[in-house]
């Protein structure tokens, strides 16, 4: 078994001595550091850090861990959060029709390749049942309409809740969600048929065949009030060619979809994905 770590996500006003200032504070507590990632957006002025120490040694124990990074954050003028590598998230995947990437991140679940647990599955569609409940998740069936929208997203609210969800993933799930449940609940990630900014929207596959692009792909981002406008974290793309219709494109892109989706996931998991000014910084 892999030692826990603690995990510090530092934003805070950019200036000399930071990356000093911040890897003494942990070699004064006696602790051993497994990653350093930093980052200057100069036209910002911001300094972004995302800090990894073995939590076996340290001199602060653990349960007063968060209280001392605060006053830590306080001190550079910042906003910092902590993370503990033992801790699982646990996820709601959101769908309606399309398996792929439901069974996909499921898998890799059940593989320990994303270490996250899944307790519910919510569809607007009964078409998918039988494979969360194959993965020992919860399957709840939430029928959307124009009319039932509202009441439909506050049945959602409730099931997140009931299962102390952490993170919604949507995975395929073809609905918008409201500016309250957004406001409500955070955070969500979306998986994006399309290579973001091009092609937003509904059919962007159709739409790249009319245009004859030569490479398409798709996009996992934090979803925000404004369609497919939100922070991206990953991104995968494939060739395509004159030869490909667009079913071609819809096969290729499906599996750009769950890789890009995959990533997007694990990156969050881990903890090395910061948003700042609606962008993000993704430290690999």
């Amino acid at each position: 078994m892999v030692a826990p770590t603690a995990i510090l996500q530092l934003i805070c006003p950019d200036r000399p001595g930071l990356v000093s200032e911040l890897s003494g504070w942990v070699s004064a507590n006696g602790g051993n550091i497994r990653h350093a990632d930093h980052h200057t957006d100069s036209g910002a002025g911001l300094f972004l850090s995302r800090l990894e120490w073995d939590l076996e040694g340290f001199g602060l124990p653990r349960a007063s861990l968060p209280e001392a990074v605060q006053a830590l954050s306080a001190r550079l003028g910042g906003e910092g959060q902590l993370h503990f590598s033992d801790q699982q998230r646990r996820v709601a995947l959101f769908v309606s029709k399309q398996d792929h990437c439901l069974l996909d991140l499921l898998w890799r679940t059940r593989a320990g390749e994303l270490p996250m647990q899944v307790p519910l599955v919510i569809s607007n569609h009964p078409d998918l049942r039988a494979i969360a409940e194959d993965f020992g998740a919860r399957f709840e069936l939430v029928p959307v309409s124009a009319e039932s929208k509202h009441q439909a997203e506050q049945r959602q609210l409730e099931l997140l809740a009931e299962e102390g969800i952490d993170l919604a993933v949507l995975a395929k799930y073809m609905q918008v969600l409201s500016g309250d449940f957004l406001g409500r609940f955070s955070p969500v990630i979306n998986i994006h048929h399309s290579f973001l900014p091009a092609f937003t929207g509904a059919q962007p596959y159709h739409r790249a065949w009319e245009r004859g692009v030569k490479l398409i792909g798709a996009t996992a981002h934090y979803v925000t009030e404004e369609l497919d406008a939100g922070p991206i974290i990953e991104q995968a793309t494939v060739h395509v060619s004159h030869r490909d219709e667009v079913h071609d494109l819809i096969r290729k892109g499906r599996d750009m979809e769950r890789l890009a989706l995959a990533r997007a996931l694990r990156q969050h998991l881990h903890h090395q994905v910061m948003v700042y000014r609606g962008r993000t910084a993704v430290f690999d």
